[in-house]
């Protein structure tokens, strides 16, 4: 989409996807203590110090990938949450996924793109980690990766209407008007 290439949405994009993984890992951190979550290669053995939105921050700034990875990565984890309901993204493992999504969309969707040594390096993970997290990933997915442009639109649709209503609640509604959000596209655990 050539509105992804405009250099003003880029940073509002990394924001709302920030916010949209914080309130899906800290829903599913309350829930942990209600009902037993399978641990897995993505899990680290304590919270991240970094938040989401830096770190979106960081992969955006380093991994020179196309503004479009970024949706095609929401797009890959929510698949991956709807394949694997016992693996609920979580303050413990929603970094790995996040890096892990990005770098197969940057493999699947740009010609040009870096190895798996960098992605580590820009996560903050070792590189053999990075290979057992992308294995993982795809084999999570069922290996599911094209998304379709109506697929692609929805979930870009759905990231704007939460945008527009944000700032609309922001400034009281006085320059924006308030869209009503419907059910939204992800079935996040």
């Amino acid at each position: 989409m050539a509105e992804l290439e405009n250099p003003n949405v880029m940073p509002n994009l990394i924001t709302f996807l920030s916010s949209l993984f914080q309130k899906v890992a800290e829903s599913n951190d309350v829930n942990r203590r209600f009902k037993a979550q399978k641990v897995s290669v993505f899990h680290g053995l304590s919270r991240p110090t970094i938040s989401i939105q830096n770190y979106l921050d960081r992969i955006y700034k380093y991994a020179n990938c196309s503004p479009c990875c970024f949706i095609v990565a929401y797009v890959y984890l929510d698949r991956f949450a709807q394949r694997q309901p016992s693996l609920p993204i979580n303050s413990f493992n929603v970094h790995r996924l996040l890096i892990t999504s990005v770098m197969v969309a940057a493999k699947f969707m740009d010609d040009i793109y870096y190895n798996n040594a960098y992605y580590a390096k820009v996560g903050g993970i070792s590189t053999t980690e990075m290979n057992f997290l992308e294995v993982d990933f795809l084999f999570g997915l069922g290996f599911q990766l094209n998304v379709t442009p109506n697929t692609f639109n929805t979930y870009y649709s759905y990231l704007k209407r939460d945008h527009v209503a944000a700032m609309s609640s922001k400034y009281g509604g006085i320059l924006f008007k308030p869209w009503k959000i419907t059910k939204p596209p992800f079935m996040f655990q």
